[in-house]
């Protein structure tokens, strides 16, 4: 009797262990990164949605490329890359015929942008998760490309001051996900291996070089879209953070 690929994937978790501590990814998955889109259709009407999604993928592209390339010679905090990247969206998608003076014209909407960046809205489940793995016992903590200075703001704006036992940055090391090195910081902040560690992620990027490090791994596909297609799944899927206390039934 053959067994369903649902039935495998089932018994494949049953068998590991229950994770001891859970790291969350910030950006994307406990803060929501389009939320500036409205802002965005404010500054820059007929423009907001497509500005927002390509300031985030400019973003992410951004830090791949300052981490390969010269050994990251080039590195700079997330902070400044997240500038960058907007400054980008705005020329491609708002200006292309006046790229070369738009950073000069929109100072201004740039400033304001970045500011919400700093404040981005919050998941609505957030607290009652976190609350929820507390109350369990288990440690958790957010394991983020976004600079400690970054973190802490988005932490206090989102409500979640004392309901995360560590906040790491990959800033010290000067390599952003999904470098192995940016993973490792979750190991060595909790004292555990990464196989006893969920590695939550609505990044599905991030899910899967996650799952290659050895995290057990949560992908949140909030948009209900395809996994990656290199022939690795995360531990489960979702659809919100909530799923993340299945490792613990």
């Amino acid at each position: 009797m053959k067994t369903s690929p649902a039935a495998f994937e089932k018994s494949k978790t049953s068998r590991l262990e229950a994770p001891r501590a859970v790291l969350f990814d910030a950006y994307g998955t406990l803060f929501d990164v389009y939320s500036v889109g409205l802002l965005a259709e404010q500054l820059f009407p007929g423009h907001g949605p497509a500005l927002s999604v390509l300031w985030r993928d400019k973003q992410i592209e951004y830090t791949r490329l300052v981490t390969t390339s010269n050994h990251g010679a080039h590195y700079q905090p997330f902070w400044e890359l997240t500038r960058a990247a907007l400054v980008y969206a705005i020329k491609r998608t708002v200006v292309p015929a006046q790229a070369a003076g738009a950073s000069g014209l929109f100072a201004t909407q740039v400033e304001r942008l970045m500011n919400q960046y700093r404040h981005l809205s919050a998941f609505p489940e957030n607290k009652d998760v976190l609350r929820a793995l507390k109350a369990k016992s288990i440690p958790t903590g957010i394991l983020s490309n976004g600079d400690p200075a970054m973190l802490k703001l988005a932490v206090k704006s989102a409500g979640l001051d004392g309901l995360l036992d560590h906040v790491i940055s990959v800033d010290p090391i000067r390599k952003y996900k999904t470098h192995p090195d940016a993973y490792a910081l979750g190991e060595q902040a909790t004292g555990l291996r990464a196989n006893q560690i969920a590695f939550v992620s609505s990044n599905s990027w991030d899910a899967l070089a996650a799952t290659w490090y050895g995290y057990q791994t949560l992908w949140v596909n909030r948009y209900q879209l395809p996994f990656e297609e290199l022939g690795t799944q995360p531990t489960r899927s979702g659809s919100s953070l909530r799923d993340v206390l299945d490792f613990f039934n």
